[in-house]
């Protein structure tokens, strides 16, 4: 049976340095939840990510995303996929000691459902994404 991890918004993911990739028209979504023009957006809250070869969310000097407003996100309704789906479509080893996601057994058909509403992701049954897989 898959285990759907389920979010409390503890914001711990949010404090973790790296790249968060963007994808076409999050940008574009995000500025425009922020009543922002697209250039002053990408501008003031991206940089080139690691690899060259995209924009990646900037970071405040502590490593934590530069949306991160105490305990509650600037972005949440419009933000990037790859926050949507973390640790269920992603996460590294030991991101549960931290994250304080609840693990839910939930049938095959039940977790592609949850995936595809929370991340948007469309998954084969049976919970076969990188979070099964390690590192």
């Amino acid at each position: 049976m898959p285990i759907y991890w389920e979010c409390d918004r503890c914001t711990a993911c949010c404090r973790w340095p790296g790249d968060v990739r963007m994808e076409a028209g999050e940008a574009e979504r995000m500025a425009a939840h922020l009543g922002l023009e697209l250039d002053e957006f990408i501008r003031r809250f991206t940089r080139l990510n690691r690899q060259r070869s995209g924009l990646s969310l900037d970071e405040k000097p502590d490593g934590s995303c530069v949306f991160l407003d105490g305990d509650d996100c600037r972005v949440q309704p419009v933000k990037p996929r790859q926050c949507r789906g973390f640790p269920n479509l992603w996460n590294f080893p030991g991101f549960d000691q931290v994250c304080r996601a609840k693990p839910r057994d939930v049938s095959a058909d039940e977790w592609r459902r949850r995936i595809e509403r929370d991340s948007g992701v469309n998954q084969p049954a049976g919970g076969d994404s990188c979070a099964d897989r390690p590192g």
